[in-house]
């Protein structure tokens, strides 16, 4: 009896990862001891092509990635604001996502570019084994069907081609989770592929080359298991809450900003002082993800205690913002973990006029490393609540 509940808590994608590289390195082991060249050959073909066509199919994609953004960005596609039908919905989905999240793109147009270009793959390299297979006929043993005694080298050779295999196998499946996740974030299903903890790694280390170490760490979002209920957190609006500017806030921004003679000199100040003045509140994530115990703070709070968490940032931001002229929000979605998720989390946009356009920015990130003030990838990381 005490044995069901151990089996319950087994995450079903991390076995399922688990089982494919297993697999592989047993198919190999298995063909390296056969002894024979026809299963050598297959084994050592099927390794390399796996190996170039991840290879081949990374560098395509970085390639066409940037490429099909701006066509898609081309078409000038807006959801009509009539009720759509079901393909209606899954067409304008897509195609939006595709076009505004690059990292879903990037994963795309990876596992297509991988499926075709293995395919080419082994049409170019099939006959060449089947030449090589063919001078080797007469060689196979011809005593009744036995083969001769596998050497231990072939059986080791077998299973380290046959890890590169599942490797290669075990990344695409990443890629194809993710993608769901980053469709479906905030399905049950989502939630149950993060929580697999070879899901995690792997996600990081595919995304990883695209976006630099700083995603190797976790960064400051709320977990998924609390989403739905901190979301109603998250969702309220602050700007009326807000509107009134303590006098020690608004005269600590006159003077970080002082040197700003753009509005965009004047953001950028206030972030990186709100980014490195304020530090991000464990104790409080703590506090709500266990007991559900959640310490409402003001601005003002946040200001003289120098604590808090992604809505604390954000909304002493807007306060500090606002005290010095600048239109601001205060934008709440999910952030992505770095651990190949997302959770609720919240940032900021502020209009800048000489340049007629909001532009995004994430003061609580500043702390944990990289650029976060409008950054060529910010959609990558930050999906913005509809």
């Amino acid at each position: 009896m005490n044995e069901l509940p151990k089996l319950a808590q087994i995450n079903l994608i991390t076995v399922l990862i688990a089982v494919l590289f297993v697999v592989s390195i047993v198919q190999g082991l298995l063909r390296g001891a056969s002894s024979s060249a026809k299963h050598l050959a297959l084994m050592v073909t099927e390794g390399a092509v796996t190996l170039l066509s991840l290879f081949l199919a990374w560098e395509l994609t970085s390639w066409l990635s940037p490429k099909l953004q701006v066509w898609l960005v081309g078409l000038g596609l807006t959801i009509p604001s009539e009720e759509l039908g079901f393909w209606k919905q899954l067409y304008y989905t897509a195609a939006t996502a595709l076009r505004d999240f690059s990292l879903l793109r990037f994963s795309v147009l990876f596992v297509l570019g991988y499926g075709l270009i293995k395919q080419l793959v082994y049409r170019i390299i099939d006959p060449l084994v089947d030449d090589w297979l063919a001078e080797r006929t007469n060689a196979e043993p011809a005593n009744g069907g036995r083969v001769a005694s596998p050497s231990l080298l072939s059986s080791l050779i077998g299973g380290i081609i046959g890890s590169v295999t599942g490797f290669g196998r075990g990344m695409i499946m990443i890629a194809v989770l993710f993608i769901v996740t980053t469709l479906f974030p905030q399905t049950p299903v989502a939630a149950y592929i993060q929580d697999s903890s070879l899901f995690q790694k792997g996600a990081t280390e595919v995304i990883r080359p695209m976006t630099g170490d700083f995603f190797a760490n976790q960064l400051p979002v709320f977990t998924r298991a609390v989403e739905q209920e901190f979301g109603n957190i998250l969702q309220r609006k602050y700007e009326v809450v807000d509107a009134r500017i303590p006098q020690d806030v608004a005269e600590a921004a006159k003077q970080v900003t002082a040197k700003g003679q753009t509005d965009e000199e004047k953001a950028k100040l206030l972030y990186r002082w709100v980014g490195t003045r304020i530090k991000y509140d464990w104790d409080k994530v703590k506090a709500y993800e266990e007991q559900r115990i959640w310490r409402e703070q003001t601005p003002e709070d946040t200001f003289n205690t120098k604590k808090g968490v992604c809505i604390d940032f954000s909304r002493l931001y807007a306060v500090m913002a606002r005290s010095v002229g600048l239109d601001v929000k205060v934008v709440t979605g999910l952030g992505y973990d770095g651990r190949g998720g997302y959770g609720p989390h919240a940032w900021n946009e502020v209009y800048l006029k000489e340049k007629s356009e909001w532009v995004p920015l994430d003061s609580t990130w500043v702390a944990s490393g990289g650029n976060w003030f409008n950054p060529p990838r910010f959609q990558d990381t930050h999906i913005k609540d509809a």
